[in-house]
């Protein structure tokens, strides 16, 4: 359990994107003559953005299990990445998907460690029960408002856990536990971070459906959802007891990767606004955005670049700009 700095102000705003990927061509792209690696081109366009909520939050999808760095099938990035991450304005990443283990305990762990040392919450994966016990669920309390984060994901690729590390599943006998303990806290807000559904679907699946019911007939109150790789629309679900919405993000797509498949260059970013009045947290508003991303193989700069929808760079290629004109068109209809 965590808690950020706290403040008299009664509105928070929370940004949530998807996968931030490193397949082996945005490893290769982010490789110096000097044998680092620099992120810098690939966020500056996006990062106003980020660090202008107040809290912001990204799907890891890569272990930083250190040397030797690959991209599919068993990913791990290099530590310049996570930092890229750190100086873009991320504050918390999940880290339950089905990549958890790709770098199995060796993996888990570093990760952690690293994204401790600078200062990155995570939710989702564990050193061990203790660690556990003391960081689940993610409590964070800023400008007077606490929220209860959730994370867990429907599986691993096939790679067994190793005792005593911890990838929170999919189990909902454990996420009753994990939301009446959110509640013990006294929660203004819990949010679920599953990671769920069929990759490349455009469309929620019927267990995607029920366990989003599911889980705000047990009491959460927004849920937001990665894995398919493409965007997935968004729900709002009218509350029973206060004049509020459940928000319900079934798949934010693809932040930042190298996928050529349709649809798969193209991610969403949500921002719900909570506002606290009294004792009582709501909805205030959502909204939505798109993000781009320039391929390297089609870039000017050989490097790779997640663009906004409302943004294109003097610099955009020619069939960069045809192709993200129609990528773009073809999710804003898709979204609600």
């Amino acid at each position: 359990m965590t808690e950020a700095d706290s403040s008299s102000n009664n509105q928070l705003t929370l940004l949530f994107v998807g996968d931030l990927m490193q397949h082996q061509a945005q490893i290769e792209a982010a490789h110096r003559p000097d044998g680092s690696y620099n992120y810098t081109h690939c966020f500056s366009l996006v990062k106003e953005g980020i660090r202008d909520a107040d809290l912001a939050i990204g799907n890891l999808e890569t272990t930083l299990g250190g040397e030797p760095y690959r991209g599919y099938p068993q990913f791990c990035a290099p530590d310049e990445y996570l930092h890229a991450l750190k100086d873009t304005g991320f504050d918390i990443l999940a880290t339950a998907n089905n990549h958890s283990l790709d770098r199995r305990r060796h993996g888990l762990e570093r990760t952690l460690n690293l994204t401790d040392s600078i200062g990155i919450l995570t939710v989702g994966t564990y050193r061990n029960s203790e660690d556990r016990q003391k960081r689940y669920p993610l409590i964070v309390e800023k400008n007077g408002i606490r929220i209860a984060l959730l994370c867990a994901t429907y599986g691993t690729n096939g790679i067994a856990n190793t005792p005593p590390n911890i990838v929170n599943s999919l189990n909902r006998n454990e996420l009753i536990e994990d939301i009446r303990q959110a509640r013990t806290l006294k929660s203004d807000v819990i949010i679920a971070i599953m990671h769920w559904g069929n990759e490349y679907q455009r469309l929620p699946n019927s267990e995607q459906q029920s366990l989003a019911r599911w889980l705000i007939e047990q009491g959460v109150d927004h849920v937001i959802g990665s894995h398919p790789h493409v965007v997935q629309p968004i729900e709002l679900i009218p509350a029973i007891e206060h004049p509020t919405h459940h928000a319900v993000v079934y798949s934010l797509g693809n932040y930042v990767s190298n996928m050529s498949i349709a649809h798969g260059d193209v991610g969403l970013t949500v921002k719900l606004t909570l506002e606290k009045i009294g004792t009582e947290t709501r909805l205030k508003a959502i909204s939505h955005d798109l993000v781009w991303t320039e391929r390297a193989s089609i870039s000017r700069h050989d490097d790779f670049r997640i663009i906004p929808a409302d943004t294109i760079p003097i610099d955009l290629t020619p069939e960069g700009r045809q192709r993200m004109s129609c990528a773009i068109a073809a999710e804003e209809g898709h979204i609600w």
